[in-house]
């Protein structure tokens, strides 16, 4: 599934984001976010991820940086 929403992300970003003017008040963009979330991490925690961030991309949001939260270890001793 991790496959699948990389590749639809990056088919966004190839074909839909270049298209039209840049609006994402983050950076990363919230594409690049959620690429990186896809990447570090397993699906369901990208997608967690991924969707607060699309939900906070608003004008009532101040953006700035946010980048994607580190993967934690589990420390089982």
């Amino acid at each position: 599934m991790k496959r699948v929403a990389i590749a639809l992300i990056k088919f966004y970003q190839k074909n839909v984001s270049s298209a039209k003017r840049p609006c994402c008040r983050f950076y990363p963009t919230c594409s690049s976010y959620a690429l990186e979330a896809f990447e570090k991490h397993s699906f369901f925690k990208a997608l967690g991820f991924s969707l607060w961030r699309i939900l906070r991309c608003n004008p009532f949001c101040k953006g700035g940086y946010d980048p994607v939260p580190p993967v934690k270890k589990n420390r089982r001793k």
